[in-house]
């Protein structure tokens, strides 16, 4: 069965693309939408990122720009699955039944397959098994109760974890950001040949929600990254 992966950069999209490699099967693109503004649908922050994620994982990526308006951005995404030619789409939804079922709709009219590998996965493992996988994870954007502008390009690792259980207990937050509590970059994993690195960010904070910004990003060898 010939699959493309949706990316966004973030760590849901990329370790379900590894859990699905993982298990044997051959990734044959990846897809991404580029939205122009917040999505209920898309990752908006750093998603222009993508194209160097792609490059450093040696896979075919095809990549649209959206007005990300609620139909719009289906169509959009409908038509680069069509462009893909593949059997099946792996995404990376956990609990959102908003984005699942989204596009579980587009697969069935085009007749393609949907899956789903981390659906319904308990949070706090999913974020374990992140971390002892070999993903290097930052946090990119905070939108929740909880979070202040020293959460913004945090590395996810246990004292992260502990902190996040221990503030969803508090306010009721999605350990693993699936509710748009915070989003991430996936710095480096498994799949990547090279790892990404930062050259140029800037954190961005309104007083209740922030971003981390990244202006300029280059792919380096692994081995090199001691030397940073």
């Amino acid at each position: 069965m010939r699959v493309a992966c949706l990316i966004s950069g973030g760590k849901d999209s990329l370790y379900a693309c590894y859990v699905a490699m993982h298990y044997g099967w051959s990734i044959d693109a990846l897809i991404a939408v580029k939205p122009k503004k917040i999505s209920w649908m898309f990752h908006y922050e750093n998603i222009s990122l993508v194209p160097l994620i792609a490059e450093t994982m040696g896979k075919k990526l095809l990549m649209k720009e959206s007005e990300a308006e609620k139909e719009n951005e289906l169509e959009d995404l409908k038509e680069l699955i069509q462009k893909a030619g593949v059997d099946g789409v792996i995404s990376g939804a956990i609990a959102s039944e908003y984005q699942r079922t989204r596009i579980e709709k587009i697969c069935h009219e085009i007749g393609v397959k949907s899956f789903t590998p981390l659906w319904h996965k308990r949070q706090e493992d999913l974020l374990q098994d992140l971390i002892k996988a070999g993903f290097e994870v930052i946090i990119t954007a905070v939108a929740a109760e909880g979070f202040g502008k020293d959460w913004l390009g945090r590395k996810i690792d246990e004292k992260c974890i502990e902190e996040l259980l221990e503030i969803g207990k508090k306010y009721g937050i999605n350990v693993a950001g699936e509710g748009g509590e915070f989003e991430t970059l996936v710095i480096d994993c498994p799949l990547y040949r090279k790892k990404l690195r930062i050259i140029e960010a800037e954190r961005k904070w309104d007083g209740s929600r922030g971003t981390y910004e990244v202006r300029k990003a280059e792919l380096i060898e692994k081995d090199a990254c001691k030397k940073f």
